[in-house]
């Protein structure tokens, strides 16, 4: 039961050694001492991967408020002057969040930064904020959910296939895919990731290396899914023909194992980061250090560690299917790249946020009822090659729970022509911003060579 929850629980799952656990317990005992504990250890776990999302919520308002408490700037400390940088999409960004950018330019390692169409307030960097630094590395700049990432998966079958066959091809994404902290698959399918001398080398890891083996292959809760639809391919430089495919889409990202590094790295920084105490959640790890070479390595890892479970699912899924690739397409978010910024290398943060190098390909999701932009870089200098990671939330999960029902959700998911497998009215599409309109605020980032159109939508319960 949620009262038999302790302080360690808490840790266990990632809060921060702090006050918070003190309030979190605290909330539990008045309000969830008659739910279960797995389900209450569940609500937070969805709290922590985005807290800004339950900012007023009756319950646990005011847990998410300690954890993205505002910042008092201390100028001394704080540069005066932000770095260079842009804005896309302006006026559909609200001024929170442009205060919390504006923050992270005045660190006294910040080089420029850019910030998406489809930003909001999160903790650390907004989501859809980019920012290159120094020689540092910013954990909560990177994000919990390291190496985040889509992944598209094109077939030799033409947008038909869908006919006579959706039970079957729901079957497929019932049985063959897990989401959330506890499934995990019966059959475990081996991956070199899992050979990595980091796993030896490095305490964390170490400990981390069965639960990361349990959960290879794996989805998480929130707004991870994984999806059959069709593509449509409108270039002729596309590396397949123009035209209508069956796909898969997946976003996830690295798990639990991910989620332990955040936390670990992200105190150390805290420790030794010069900034007041108000805002240390911007806190960095010089790259010359023991600890910031460590993180470093670590992060890369998680998402070597993303990019195999993504590889797991779509291979689970095409053996099923009995289809051959045509194409995948793939891209992090939620990660952090040396890259030459005007002449030097800097450490680009990436949160929430596309690469869009020259000529580079990603996918850009919408929503369960919207279509997903496949996008090629133009390798914009300005947003440090960067663009939108999606359409971002017009609400959070707690106002989606307050303004929608679940009936609701489903009757728009029927005139989409969209199955549901799972998901919650907190993912319902109403959430979200219009793709169309983030997508017209970066032409000048991407081009669009196709489209993904959702039709089967598996997500956690």
């Amino acid at each position: 039961m949620g009262n038999k929850i302790k302080g360690k629980d808490l840790l266990k799952i990632g809060f921060p050694n702090d006050n918070s656990v003190n309030i979190a317990l605290g909330l539990i005992s008045r309000y969830k001492k008659r739910e279960t504990k797995d389900r209450v250890l569940k609500e937070l776990s969805e709290l922590l991967y985005a807290p800004d999302e339950y900012i007023g919520d009756g319950i646990w308002g005011k847990v998410a408020e300690g954890l993205v408490a505002p910042v008092e700037v201390k100028f001394n400390e704080l540069k005066i002057e932000r770095s260079p940088f842009l804005i896309y999409g302006e006026n559909e960004i609200d001024d929170k969040t442009k205060h919390q950018f504006y923050q992270a330019l005045k660190l006294p390692v910040s080089v420029q930064g850019a910030l998406m169409p489809d930003a909001h307030y999160g903790y650390g960097l907004p989501i859809g904020g980019v920012l290159a630094t120094d020689n540092a590395v910013i954990p909560y700049g990177v994000g919990v959910d390291i190496g985040c990432r889509m992944s598209l998966s094109i077939f030799d079958a033409p947008a038909s296939f869908f006919n006579g066959k959706t039970h079957q091809l729901e079957n497929l994404l019932s049985d063959h895919t897990k989401f959330g902290m506890y499934e995990t698959h019966k059959i475990k399918h081996d991956h070199s990731i899992m050979e990595s001398k980091l796993f030896r080398e490095i305490p964390l890891l170490r400990k981390l290396k069965t639960k990361a083996y349990q959960q290879l292959g794996t989805s998480g809760g929130g707004n991870h899914f994984v999806e059959f639809g069709t593509v449509t391919i409108t270039a002729t430089d596309a590396g397949i023909p123009p035209g209508s495919y069956f796909a898969l889409l997946s976003h996830s990202g690295s798990r639990g194992l991910g989620a332990a590094i955040a936390k670990q790295y992200t105190q150390l920084a805290v420790k030794q980061c010069p900034l007041p105490r108000s805002v240390q959640h911007l806190a960095w790890l010089n790259l010359d250090t023991h600890d910031g070479q460590e993180y470093w390595n670590a992060m890369n890892l998680a998402g070597e560690y993303a990019k195999a479970c993504h590889d797991d699912i779509h291979a689970r899924l095409t053996k099923k299917l009995g289809l051959r690739m045509l194409m995948t397409i793939e891209n992090h978010h939620n990660f952090a790249w040396k890259e030459t910024v005007n002449g030097n290398e800097c450490i680009v943060h990436r949160k929430g946020a596309t690469p869009a190098g020259l000529g580079e390909l990603g996918i850009i999701p919408g929503s369960m009822t919207a279509p997903g932009f496949i996008v090629r870089g133009l390798g914009n200098a300005s947003s440090l090659n960067s663009a939108s990671h999606g359409a971002g939330r017009v609400f959070s999960r707690s106002e989606c729970k307050s303004r929608f029902t679940k009936s609701e959700m489903m009757k728009t998911l029927s005139n989409a022509e969209v199955s549901l497998i799972g998901g919650a009215v907190d993912e319902c599409p109403m959430a979200y911003k219009n793709i169309h309109h983030v997508m017209g605020n970066q032409q000048e980032l991407v081009e669009t060579i196709g489209t993904f159109t959702p039709k089967i939508v598996r997500m956690d319960k």
